[in-house]
């Protein structure tokens, strides 16, 4: 069948078919689809016109347009006006960067929790933000922490974890606090609920270059946490050592603190800060 014929058919297929009309799921997957699709037409061939797109794609050149003009509004793709071809847009490296952040930290971050987990018993973990959560990207295991709990892939709540307080002290004010004016969850009888009692802790966070949390996401859960920065400066991530408080006690948890802000100078090293 040509694509004339294709076309001519269409408004009977479409009919018979509502996902083809825009309407059900299975339209707004394939419209995806067809997205990703056009960035990867893209990225193999560098630029492209509307024509070419369509080709690939088996689609009339209306709706390649429309596709581009959705990527070009994110700014995933641009278009050379003298040429009238596409190519991918900045967009993509923002996208790209900040997957490659997190991919770098988990691989640069290995040697550095490996030893700090030897080093203290303890289980180190990297966490980084995502929303208003921290996840755990990486993690290390300590001798003493053979039976400890899997953190890694996590989410845990900013407020009651001493990587989430780091995450949130380093965060840019008008995000912090539109996080704050929401309601802090209570998981044990010393969570910090009270915007005001969290925000003096973040700045205390922010002046000794540490977190500690004692129980407060976890009854009989300790940990300290100190900022991964990356070459700009910007903290992009959290190192923590976690254990039991009967090992990680009031006596102890100063020495690991300040072995844990060693931890996060050597990472935040490796990540190009510094230099």
């Amino acid at each position: 069948m040509t694509r004339t014929q294709k076309q001519a058919d269409g408004s009977e297929e479409k009919a018979a078919n509502p996902e083809k009309n825009g309407r059900g799921a299975g339209s707004a997957v394939q419209s995806v689809d067809r997205a990703v699709s056009v960035l990867e037409i893209l990225a193999r061939h560098g630029e492209a016109g509307v024509t070419e797109i369509a080709d690939e794609l088996d689609v009339h050149k209306s709706t390649a347009f429309r596709l581009l003009g959705v990527l070009e509004n994110r700014g995933l793709v641009a278009q050379a006006k003298d040429r009238g071809k596409y190519y991918l847009g900045a967009g993509v490296l923002r996208l790209a960067g900040a997957a490659a952040v997190r991919l770098d930290i988990s691989q640069e971050g290995v040697p550095v929790c490996r030893e700090v987990a030897d080093e203290l018993g303890e289980t180190v973990n990297i966490a980084v933000l995502d929303d208003d959560a921290a996840v755990n990207i990486m993690q290390a295991r300590g001798t003493a922490s053979v039976t400890a709990q899997n953190w890694l892939g996590r989410r845990t709540p900013l407020h009651a974890t001493s990587s989430g307080k780091v995450l949130l002290a380093h965060m840019p004010p008008t995000l912090r606090e539109g996080l704050l004016a929401r309601a802090l969850p209570r998981f044990t009888e010393r969570t910090i609920t009270g915007a005001s009692v969290l925000r003096g802790e973040l700045e205390a966070v922010v002046e000794q270059g540490y977190a500690l949390t004692i129980e407060e996401l976890e009854l009989g859960l300790a940990a300290a946490s100190a900022p991964v920065r990356a070459h700009d400066g910007k903290v992009i991530a959290a190192i923590s050592v976690s254990g039991p408080v009967y090992r990680l006690n009031s006596d102890r948890l100063p020495e690991v603190a300040k072995r844990t802000v060693a931890a996060g100078a050597e990472l935040s090293r490796r990540m190009g800060y510094g230099f």
